[in-house]
C-alpha cells in the first residue's frame, strides 16, 4: 500500500481545499505542524500531520454515540458543513454564539452533558472551551497556525478559517464516523457530496 492510498482523501482535494495554508502568525503550540514558510510569509501545515491528526480524532470519536458529541462553531465558515454533519450522524452541533454555561449549569433547560466536544477555532469558541475544561470534557479543536492550543486535548491542525477547508474536515469526519458505526460500507461513499459541505 503506498503512502497515497493511506491518505483519507487524494492528497489533490486536500490541496484544492486549502486545508494547508496557515496565517503569517505561528505560535508554539503549533510549531510541529508547520512544514514551511512561504515566501509571501504564510506558514505551511503539513498535509500528511493533517491526514494522522483526522484518522486520530476519527478515532476518538468513534466509540462515543452522536448524542455525547457536541461541535461548536461560532464562525459562519462552518456552519453549513456542521448542518449537514448533524443531518448525516445525528451529532449535536452549535452554530453561532455559544450559550454560556449550558455544560456547567444544571439548572438551565438548555444543560447539555456531552462526553467530548469539538470546537473550530478555539479563540471564538473560547467560551466552550472553558466551560469544557470546568465539567472535564475532552476538547478537540481545529486549530491554525495561530492557535493557543494548551488548553486543547486533541489539536487538529488545518485551516480553520477557509470555508472548503472547515467543510472538508467536517465531509471527512462524517464519512468515517459513519463507516466506524457500521452505517456505511467500508468502500461506500455517503449519499452527500463534499460539495454539500461547502
Amino acid at each position: 500500500m503506498t503512502e497515497h492510498e493511506n491518505l483519507l482523501i487524494d492528497s489533490n482535494e486536500y490541496l484544492k481545499s486549502g486545508i494547508h495554508i496557515g496565517t503569517k502568525f505561528r505560535t508554539k503550540y503549533m510549531a510541529e505542524f508547520i512544514y514551511k514558510t512561504r515566501p509571501d510569509g504564510l506558514s505551511v501545515l503539513n498535509l500528511k500531520k493533517i491526514d494522522e491528526r483526522l484518522h486520530t480524532a476519527i478515532n476518538f470519536l468513534s466509540p462515543y454515540e452522536p448524542k455525547d458529541i457536541l461541535i461548536i462553531c461560532r464562525r459562519e465558515n462552518g456552519w453549513k458543513a456542521l448542518k449537514k454533519l448533524k443531518e448525516l450522524t445525528g451529532m449535536n452541533v452549535i452554530t453561532g454564539r455559544y450559550p454560556p454555561v449550558i455544560l456547567t449549569n444544571p439548572n438551565l433547560t438548555t444543560f447539555t452533558q456531552p462526553k467530548v466536544i469539538m470546537v473550530c477555532d478555539p479563540w471564538p469558541d473560547k467560551n466552550a472551551v472553558e466551560d469544557a475544561l470546568k465539567v472535564g470534557v475532552p476538547i478537540i479543536a481545529l486549530c491554525d497556525t495561530n492557535n493557543q492550543a494548551n488548553k486543547i486535548d486533541l489539536v487538529l491542525p488545518c485551516n480553520n478559517k477557509g470555508k472548503k477547508s472547515v467543510g472538508l474536515v467536517f465531509y471527512l469526519i462524517a464519512r468515517e464516523y459513519l463507516r466506524k458505526k457500521a452505517m456505511l460500507g467500508s468502500d461506500e461513499e455517503m449519499t452527500a457530496t463534499l460539495d454539500d459541505f461547502v
